[in-house]
């Protein structure tokens, strides 16, 4: 067996661990759980790209205009909806720690942990992060199921329209009163 100076596996890990150090300079950045979260999004994007193959479907699907405005309003409501809202703070209690209300129907957590754990934790509070994920589900969905991908993006692209029409007259009522 070879000593790890001469191992030229052992040699790469010790030079990747070396610079992710100088890389996090003191902090905790998790950067082998970031690199496991990429990993698992590549694995599922290559899982869809076998399911649309297996399906007999093509990959190369226009989006027009009007399924793009459906997906982003989709995309941002469930994003939202999977980081922030109460209803959902199961899926991130072993992630995080209840910090209070952040915005109406909103919550405000700490994510809690290390390594993988405060990646996943990270990945799953932060909407803007969470989007790219559903964004790529939908985007499959309408290769595979479009019908029932356009009526569940409606569904969600309505609350998410209604969600703004609350805060607006919220808003409105408040200018009334002052």
């Amino acid at each position: 067996m070879n000593s790890d100076a001469t191992d030229p596996v052992q040699g790469a890990k010790e030079a990747v661990r070396r610079e992710a150090e100088i890389y996090r300079d003191g902090s905790d950045q998790p950067l082998g759980g970031y690199a496991a979260a990429m990993a698992v999004y590549a694995a599922s994007v290559g899982a869809g790209l076998v399911a649309v193959k297996l399906a007999g479907r093509r990959s190369d699907a226009r989006v027009g205009p009007w399924d793009l405005a459906l997906m982003g309003l989709t995309t941002h409501k469930v994003s939202r909806l999977l980081a922030k809202d109460p209803v959902t703070s199961p899926l991130r209690a072993f992630f995080t720690r209840f910090r209070g209300a952040s915005a109406p129907a909103e919550l405000s957590e700490e994510v809690r942990g290390e390594g993988g754990r405060k990646a996943a934790g990270e990945l799953i509070t932060c909407p803007f992060c969470t989007a790219q994920w559903i964004a790529t589900g939908y985007a499959f969905g309408l290769v595979l199921a479009p019908g029932l991908t356009r009526s569940a993006g409606a569904v969600f692209s309505a609350v998410a329209v209604s969600d703004w029409l609350q805060l607006a007259y919220v808003r409105l009522q408040k200018a009334q009163e002052g």
